[in-house]
């Protein structure tokens, strides 16, 4: 009977226990078919979950595809101006539950810190800081090239590694860094324009960035049949430009040997293709590099406005030449000259030159000249057509950003009068870069540009091509060439004589601008001006245009401000011109008539090596004018021996000892160029004609590379100057 109700127990149990499984089954056959229906469950949140998307979420894995920001070359298509290339950021694990973490911070400190170029316990700071997983290192632990990354990785630090990168690099450093610009990342971590070309052209410049996704094992290896999805990457379209990277840093060193003798406040070059506007070269100081964005001034100077100068006289006598009312041969009186409102003064303290041509005003940048152009033979409203016919009243809408607008101050008779030699109003370099491609292009003015296309790198498309443009022809052919004679001129016979390049035809003009200080006037101050030239050559058919000004040099009497300008245009000039292959003028054949006139003089004897005395003796017996500078035997003589002279000419002998200053007054421009030569002085000239004072006194010891300044009149210039009226006296001077 026990073991009949132990057995009902046993089966009891056993059905309930069958029960509940079945039961669980149920539930479980129940709850996957709901699944399997339904394809999602609640998380613990209470928030129903897609088990399809988790899959994906835990099979599929992604990455971006980086792309290059588009490259700026130079005219060439050779030199890469700005380019990416790969970099790495440092970055440190310091969580020490991660197996690869900072074991030793000390050490690592150490190790790291001449590396970057950071101060160690900057470093060891970082190292020790408690919450965070990973730790960077600010501006020194980004960009690291791989030379820095490979050098790191070889000492084996536990915890230290990279993440790569991109970096803007500009190879050339500090290298027409105004007009390229530079770059910074984002908050997006992509590179951005800033400033110049790169900020200008940054939708053009950017990249897109692509996306790769693939599914994978639960240890990231790709499946064989996963599905794959590619967005490719797309790198930035390529820039380039007119820049030419020979005649740039042809430019650049210029400037920076200009910098160290004179240091000036600033300075601007630009160098352009008359026949196309195509800017070649366009540089500033100060200036910085891109690579470190140290800037100090933001400003491109060849895009500012100030006040020009006498380089204005080239459009206003070029205007009156148009015009059938410039006469070169026509006289007037220079040193000053009164206006309602003022007086327009020359620029030697209103002294002049007396009664001489227009051709020797504009030689010698007489404002008087100009003046009288402007006012009494084009007329104020035909002057200020030209002004708009050579684009001065406008922007030229070069294709860089942070042009600035002229300023024609044109309201009252003496603000239209200075305007014709550069004073009150403002205009930029550029626009001057513009306006005298119509002279040296036979009339043409070409609008100036520094992109000659952008191109996608990948398909070749051409996104956007710029052609030479003309501007304008505001003057005519024989015009142009006529102006273009006047200012090769005044490069052999005027101011410009420190442009004077041997070999090479140079034509152009000089200006020193006063400086305003608004209501307080203008700075005085020797030096306290902006000196500049802008000449082509060569002369008859202008392959390059030059603009060089430099503001305020720190100049030492007697340095002139034509010493930095000439510096930096004569280097750039000519060098420019060999590297283009542009041959230096041949030696003229001589006509018949030449011949003879040489024929009838003599050849001068060789004298070196003989005694001083009798040197002048033999050459005075054959008619010569001889000076003789110093004592013993003669080491050098000027014109040298073999060449053929006329009676009466000076002859110089240069014999040892130390040599004394001669009395040069009377003396003529070539007399004084060959005591230039044999002495090697730096000569100064002003005026034309024959020397009526000179800047080293009679008697005083000449040394190398001194400063001969010598002011020369011609006979006209030494007649008695006419009275003055009342009115001129009470008159306000106005100087160049």
């Amino acid at each position: 009977m026990k073991e009949t109700n132990k057995n009902s127990h046993i089966n009891v149990g056993a059905a309930i226990l069958m029960s509940l499984f079945v039961l669980l089954f149920f539930a479980f056959i129940g709850r996957f078919f709901y699944i399997e229906w339904t394809q999602a469950v609640s998380g613990s949140d209470g928030e129903k979950v897609d088990l399809m998307e988790l899959g994906k979420d835990k099979w599929t894995r992604s990455k971006i595809l980086e792309a290059d920001r588009g490259t700026i070359f130079d005219r060439t298509g050779e030199n890469a101006l700005a380019t990416d290339i790969p970099s790495f950021t440092l970055r440190a694990i310091l969580d020490k539950e991660y197996e690869d973490h900072v074991e030793d911070i000390d050490k690592t400190a150490a190790a790291l810190a001449p590396i970057i170029e950071m101060e160690e316990s900057d470093v060891k700071e970082i190292l020790s800081r408690d919450d965070p997983f990973q730790v960077e290192f600010g501006a020194s632990g980004k960009d690291l090239s791989l030379t820095q990354k490979e050098e790191i990785e070889e000492m084996d630090l536990p915890g230290v590694g990279f993440i790569p990168t991109k970096t803007r690099l500009y190879p050339n450093e500090e290298f027409a860094s105004h007009l390229l610009g530079f770059t910074n990342e984002n908050d997006d971590g992509v590179q951005e324009g800033l400033l110049g070309l790169e900020k200008e052209l940054n939708k053009y410049l950017v990249p897109q960035e692509g996306k790769e996704t693939y599914q994978s094992d639960r240890e990231g290896f790709r499946l064989p049949y996963g599905n794959e999805n590619i967005t490719p990457s797309k790198s930035g379209n390529d820039v380039y430009l007119t820049i030419d990277q020979k005649i740039q840093v042809l430019m650049e060193n210029a400037l920076n040997e200009a910098q160290e003798k004179f240091n000036p406040e600033r300075m601007t070059a630009i160098v352009a293709d008359p026949d196309t506007g195509k800017i070649l070269a366009m540089g500033n100081r100060p200036t910085f590099d891109p690579n470190l964005r140290n800037v100090s001034n933001y400003t491109n100077m060849a895009l500012t406005a100030f006040e020009p100068g006498s380089t204005m006289k080239i459009f206003t006598v070029a205007s009156a030449i148009e015009e059938g009312v410039y006469n070169g041969d026509e006289l007037f009186q220079s040193g000053q000259y009164s206006v309602p409102g003022g007086r327009v003064s020359d620029h030697n303290g209103g002294e002049g030159w007396g009664a001489i041509s227009f051709d020797e005003g504009i030689r010698q940048s007489s404002n008087v000249a100009a003046s009288i152009l402007v006012k009494e033979k084009l007329g104020y409203e035909k002057y200020n057509d030209y002004l708009t016919k050579f684009g001065l009243d406008s922007k030229t809408g070069i294709d860089l950003p942070g042009e600035s607008s002229s300023r024609i101050t044109y309201g009252g008779e003496l603000e239209r009068i200075t305007t014709g030699f550069g004073q009150g109003s403002t205009i930029t370099p550029i626009q001057q870069i513009q306006a005298i491609t119509a002279i040296a292009n036979g009339g043409k003015m070409m609008k100036p540009y520094v992109i000659e296309k952008i191109v996608d790198p990948e398909s070749n498309e051409v996104k956007l091509n710029h052609e030479p443009e003309v501007a304008g022809e505001p003057i005519s052919k024989d015009t142009a060439k006529q102006t273009r004679e006047l200012l090769r001129t005044v490069v052999t016979d005027g101011t410009g004589t420190p442009y004077n390049i041997e070999g090479y035809e140079i034509a152009g003009k000089t200006g020193t601008a006063q400086i305003s200080q608004g209501s307080k006037g203008y700075m005085s101050g020797y030096g306290n001006n902006i000196f500049s030239f802008i000449g082509m050559a060569p002369a008859d058919d202008p392959e390059l245009v030059v603009y060089v000004a430099v503001d305020r040099p720190q100049l030492e009497y007697p340095e002139l401000g034509s010493d930095p300008v000439s510096l930096i245009f004569n280097t750039v000039m000519k060098n420019s011109l060999q590297y283009l292959n542009i041959d230096p003028m041949e030696k003229k054949e001589e006509t018949s008539e030449e011949s003879s006139e040489k024929e009838s003089g003599q050849v001068l004897t060789e004298v070196t090596g003989m005694n001083a005395d009798e040197a002048k003796k033999e050459l005075e017996a054959k008619g010569l004018s001889v000076t003789v500078l110093g004592d013993g035997e003669i080491t050098g003589q000027s014109p040298r021996a073999g060449t053929k002279i006329l009676d009466n000419e000076r002859i110089i002998l240069r014999a040892e000892g130390s040599a004394k200053m001669p009395d040069i007054t009377g003396w003529s421009l070539a007399d004084v160029m060959k005591l230039v030569e044999l002495m090697n002085l730096k000569p100064n000239v002003m005026g034309a004609g024959y020397v009526t004072k000179q800047g080293i006194n009679e008697g005083s010891n000449i040394k190398k590379d001194d400063y001969l300044v010598v002011e020369l009149k011609s006979p006209s210039s030494e007649e008695e100057e006419p009275e003055q009226t009342e009115a001129d006296e009470e008159a306000e001077p106005i100087t160049d």
